[in-house]
């Protein structure tokens, strides 16, 4: 060893002073990590009670009660934003509009359109955008709306306040209105959204209108990144009015990231495959579930489970490198017994589960990573026969313009596709 490294090491020496940074550096990961690490919720429930006697653990596991008498309606495609207009149009007291994706065109300007007109007529007007997702709504829409009034904000913008959280995304997409209507589901704001998702341009989707009680979970989910962002507090009967029964279902809502535990999402997507005991059926359009899920998928089908997926296929997908990473493991899934469709068509976004002819979800969360680890999502859990099978009426009507995944075919499938799979799915975490 040369005297001049030697030299180097020295406890006065620059050496030393290099090894202590390399350390302090090394610890302070750890410490981040040791913040931000939970774990992983282990996907073995010893139980055999049917569904309809685990909506209260459904709930309770994901830090929400359930709660009763909510009227939800359903809506597809484009016809999701009629109805969303309709309730902006008739706001009297308050609209708070919260998004990940939303890119200028018609569907922005004629938002801002309705968002400007209501500010005018005296309503209270609240809008945040993901900073990444809206980075292409265009300066003339955020003008526009804080021109006239609408209070207006970004969520983890790129700011040295934010260096820590900026991989954290605001990935909800949801509206309520006078605190006594909410509307939510995968829709952006992005003109794709708009039409009958029955071609490349026009994506497929579903969204749902709820009136009842549970209104007031979507508008506490709204005001967390609000006040986050914001700091301000709102308070009042124009916001969180007291709220009458409106229908039979019972409604449990997925949205809380407590420090320390797997994020509520989580914990809700992995629960339904432990619990389902007939059919799970799943459509969502990013589907990258982590080994664990991938074997209780497995475990659901040796008990008899009818499992299938629907995802788009690549060529429809908006993101294929997503779907060439879900590729990956599509054969594990084959060989075990659950059914995988993909829909060719267009880009299927909209994010549903049904399980067992009694319960459904829908909201913003992907099945991967991102959603159920990193971003801020929203599920609402549906406690209902009739929406549960107007769920599995989708899936079988959107079947038709599928094509299922076979296991001996695919295992056929060429070295390009191969390497192009194991290649994307090496940032799986990160898609």
């Amino acid at each position: 060893m040369s005297s001049d490294f030697l030299d180097f090491l020295k406890p006065d020496g620059p050496g030393m002073l290099v090894l202590v940074l390399l350390a302090a550096v090394v610890l302070l990961i750890l410490f981040v990590w040791s913040i931000k690490r939970h774990r992983d919720p282990l996907l073995a429930v010893d139980c055999d009670a049917p569904l309809n006697e685990l909506i209260g653990s459904l709930a309770g596991l994901t830090h929400g009660p359930i709660i009763e008498g909510n009227a939800v309606e359903v809506f597809e495609n484009g016809r999701f934003f009629e109805a969303l207009f309709e309730e902006i149009a008739a706001a009297r007291h308050s609209v708070h509009f919260e998004t990940f994706l939303w890119k200028d065109g018609e569907l922005g300007r004629r938002l801002v359109d309705a968002l400007v007109e209501r500010r005018r007529a005296g309503v209270e007007v609240r809008v945040l955008v993901d900073a990444r997702g809206g980075s292409k709504m265009g300066r003339e829409s955020k003008r526009r709306l804080q021109e006239a009034g609408c209070k207006f904000d970004m969520h983890h913008p790129v700011h040295i306040r934010n260096i820590g959280v900026f991989n954290e995304r605001d990935h909800r997409k949801l509206a309520v209105i006078d605190g006594r209507v909410a509307m939510l589901g995968g829709h952006c704001i992005v003109d794709s959204w708009l039409g009958d998702g029955d071609a490349k341009e026009h994506f497929r989707d579903v969204g749902v209108r709820l009136r009842g009680p549970a209104v007031q979970a979507v508008q506490y989910a709204f005001s967390e990144n609000w006040i986050e962002e914001t700091g301000e507090l709102f308070v009042g009967e124009t916001v969180f009015p007291v709220l009458q029964r409106e229908g039979e279902v019972a409604v449990h809502l997925a949205c809380v990231k407590p420090e320390g535990s797997p994020p509520a999402v989580k914990i809700l997507h992995h629960l339904v495959i432990c619990v389902a005991r007939q059919r799970l059926w799943i459509q969502n359009p990013y589907f990258l579930p982590d080994l664990e899920a991938i074997e209780a998928l497995g475990r659901a089908v040796a008990r008899g489970v009818d499992v299938r997926v629907m995802v788009p296929s690549a060529a429809a997908s908006d993101m294929p490198v997503v779907q060439h990473a879900a590729h990956r493991n599509f054969g594990k899934m084959l060989a075990a017994g659950v059914r995988i469709f993909e829909f060719q068509t267009t880009l299927l976004h909209q994010k549903m589960m049904t399980v067992d002819g009694c319960w459904c979800a829908i909201g913003s969360s992907n099945f991967d990573d991102r959603s159920l680890e990193t971003n801020d999502e929203i599920t609402l859990g549906l406690h209902d026969a009739a929406l549960a099978r107007r769920f599995e009426q989708i899936f079988e009507r959107d079947m038709q313009h599928c094509v299922e995944l076979r296991l001996e075919t695919w295992q056929q499938r060429g070295l390009w596709h191969r390497l192009k799979d194991n290649t994307f799915y090496l940032f799986n975490e990160l898609l």
